[in-house]
């Protein structure tokens, strides 16, 4: 069941018929990652060119595996494909890398021919990352935001706003203190994670009786817990 469509795979003859076959089955099952990605991510940013890349993907890398021949050429040519996608990945996210790592792999087995075994693992695999995002895996339940807030050069921001933070935050930590305005203010970054029944409208409505109703920005981005 799992054994390759191709009669030989040293060879370097291209059967159109079983090319053809695997062609269309990279595409099936690169449209069916791509699925996987844009409702596994749904709720949150969705790439559509990644989307549309883990289409044709596939059957890209099933292409170049049927022009060459040998093992050998296979596998300098898979070295450069799979560092050219890293190198291009690198500045995404890492479940954007390991999608279109596995993306790969879907066309390089259909272009050797064992389509049965693409298929049976973009299901399984395919599977476990939907399921994953679905119930955000490896999340933190409250979400860390970047709190900042700007403050006359006259205010002590050492202490001034421990009390606030203390009725509303369950954790805070200031990562970076920064002059503007010709250094008559200054604007003060924090990591923050509001506990659960806080009020960010009261919590902001507070903060500006004390910094004179001045700027406040609250930014939703989760932060990297590395950099906590």
């Amino acid at each position: 069941m799992l054994e390759s469509i191709f009669n030989s795979t040293t060879t370097t003859d291209i059967v159109f018929t079983e090319a053809l076959i695997s062609i269309v089955v990279a595409l099936v099952l690169g449209f069916i990652v791509s699925l996987f990605y844009y409702f596994g991510n749904k709720n949150k940013k969705v790439s559509p060119n990644i989307a549309i890349t883990l289409v044709v993907l596939p059957a890209i890398v099933a292409m170049v595996i049927m022009l060459v021949g040998s093992n050998v050429a296979r596998a300098f040519s898979m070295a450069g494909i799979f560092a050219l996608i890293r190198f291009r990945s690198m500045p995404g996210d890492s479940k954007d890398i390991t999608i279109v790592f596995f993306d790969s792999g879907i066309g390089l087995a259909a272009g050797l021919g064992y389509v049965w075994f693409a298929a049976i693992f973009t299901i399984i695999i395919g599977t476990v990352y939907f399921v994953l995002n679905i119930l955000n895996y490896g999340q933190t339940r409250e979400e860390i935001k970047v709190l900042r807030i700007t403050i006359p050069e006259n205010l002590d921001y050492s202490d001034v706003f421990d009390d606030l933070f203390e009725k509303y935050l369950d954790y805070h930590k200031i990562q970076r203190v920064k002059t503007t305005n010709l250094g008559s203010l200054f604007e003060l970054s924090y990591n923050v994670r509001f506990k659960k029944d806080a009020n960010e409208k009261s919590f902001i409505d507070d903060v500006r009786c004390r910094n004179g109703n001045l700027n406040i920005i609250i930014d939703s981005a989760v932060v990297n817990p590395e950099m906590l």
